[in-house]
C-alpha cells in the first residue's frame, strides 16, 4: 500500500536529497529554495507564464457560424463539446484527490496545485463555449447521460483512476501515472482536431482560439506526467516490472482503440478533411510519440497526416493572435511535445 502525505510533521528531518515522488517523509514545508526535481520547478514557472482567462476569447462570432454548421457538423462540435467537459471535470477532482496527495514533494505538490486550477479553468471555458452557441446548454451538459457511446468512453478513462482509489497500492499509482500521461496526450486530440478543422474552414474561431489556450495548458501536463513517469523509473525501477509493462502497452492500445472509435463516431465521415483513415492514423502517431517520450518502442510506426494541426495547435511566443491578428498578451511561455524538463 501506498500512504498518504503528512499535510504537517515536525518531526520530519527529511532534507532536499530524501526526497521521493512518493513514499518520502515531508515536514509539509515548501522549502522552494532546496528544490530537488528542477523540471518540476520549470515547468511551474512556465504554467505561471502561460496564465490566461476564458473570458477574454471573443466568441462573437461563433454565435452566429454555429447556427450555420450542417446538422453533422453542430453534432459533431456537441458531442466534442462534451466529451472535452467530462475529462476537465474528472482531472479536477482526480489530481487533487487521487494523485496529490501520494506525493511527497513539494515542489511537485506545487505544479499539482497549479494543474488542478488550470483544469478548473477549462471547465470555465467550456461554460463559456456553450453559453456562446447553444440555446439548452444542460443538452450539452447531459449529453453523457444520454450517449452510450460518450459513456462508455468515459468510463474506460476513469476505471485506472477508480483502481487507485479503491486500491491505494504503488504499482497502482504508477499505472494512474501513465493514464493521466493517455488522458493528457490522447484522450483529448480528436474533440481538438475537429475543432482546428472547422476553424481552417473559417468557422467557430473563438472556440479554436479557446482550445489553443486549453490545448497548451494540456501539453504542460503532458509533459508534467512524462517527466514524473521517467522520474519514477530511475527512482523505483523495481516498480517497472515486464508485467507492468505490459499492462501499459495495453493500456495505450486500448486508449488508441477508443480514441479512434471516437474520432470516427463524431465526424462520421461527413466532416471535410477528417476521414477515418485520418483519424486513426493521427490518433496513432500521438500514441508513439506518447510512449518514446517514456522509453518505450513505437507500436504502430507511423507519420503525422495532418501536420497543419500543429500550426494551430503553437504559440511559439507568436505577437499576434493566430485567427485575428489582434495583439495579445498570452504568450508568454511556449512549448512542445519535445520539452523534457
Amino acid at each position: 500500500m501506498i500512504n498518504r502525505k503528512n499535510i504537517y510533521n515536525p518531526d520530519s528531518t527529511e532534507n532536499v536529497n530524501d526526497r521521493k515522488v512518493f513514499g518520502g517523509n515531508p515536514t509539509g514545508i515548501f522549502e522552494l529554495n532546496n528544490i530537488k526535481y528542477q523540471w518540476a520547478y520549470n515547468l511551474w514557472e512556465m504554467m505561471l507564464n502561460n496564465t490566461w482567462y476564458p473570458k477574454e476569447v471573443d466568441m462573437t462570432r461563433d454565435v452566429n457560424d454555429y447556427k450555420q454548421l450542417t446538422d453533422a457538423e453542430k453534432s459533431a462540435y456537441d458531442k466534442a463539446l462534451s466529451q472535452l467537459i467530462f475529462m476537465d471535470s474528472l482531472q479536477t477532482n482526480n489530481i487533487i484527490d487521487n494523485i496529490n496527495p501520494y506525493v511527497t514533494a513539494p515542489e511537485i505538490n506545487l505544479i499539482f496545485v497549479r494543474q488542478a486550477f488550470e483544469e478548473a479553468l477549462h471547465s470555465q471555458s467550456y461554460a463559456v463555449m456553450v453559453d456562446s452557441i447553444s440555446t439548452n446548454s444542460t443538452e450539452i451538459y447531459d449529453l453523457w447521460r444520454r450517449d452510450m457511446m460518450l459513456k462508455s468512453k468515459n468510463d474506460a478513462i476513469a476505471k485506472v483512476y477508480l483502481n487507485l482509489a479503491k486500491n491505494p497500492s504503488e504499482s497502482n499509482f504508477v499505472k494512474a501515472c501513465f493514464a493521466n500521461q493517455i488522458l493528457e496526450g490522447i484522450y483529448f486530440y480528436s474533440g481538438f482536431t475537429y475543432i482546428y478543422t472547422l476553424a481552417r474552414s473559417g468557422k467557430m474561431l473563438g472556440s479554436a482560439q479557446m482550445i489553443r489556450f486549453i490545448q497548451r495548458d494540456e501539453v504542460t501536463h503532458l509533459v508534467l506526467f512524462q517527466n514524473l513517469i521517467n522520474t519514477l523509473r530511475k527512482e523505483r525501477a523495481d516498480l517497472f516490472t515486464e508485467e507492468l509493462k505490459a499492462e501499459v502497452i495495453e493500456m495505450f492500445k486500448e486508449a488508441v482503440a477508443l480514441e479512434v472509435a471516437w474520432g470516427k463516431y463524431i465526424t462520421q465521415g461527413q466532416i471535410l478533411g477528417l476521414t477515418d483513415d485520418i483519424v486513426e492514423q493521427y490518433i496513432k502517431y500521438l500514441a508513439d510519440d506518447r510512449l518514446t517520450s517514456v522509453g518505450f518502442e513505437k507500436l504502430y510506426d507511423v507519420k503525422n497526416p495532418i501536420k497543419w494541426v500543429d500550426d494551430f495547435a503553437k504559440f511559439n511566443d507568436q505577437k499576434t493572435n493566430f485567427f485575428e491578428g489582434t495583439v495579445t498578451n498570452y504568450s508568454k511561455g511556449s512549448l512542445s511535445f519535445d520539452d523534457d524538463f
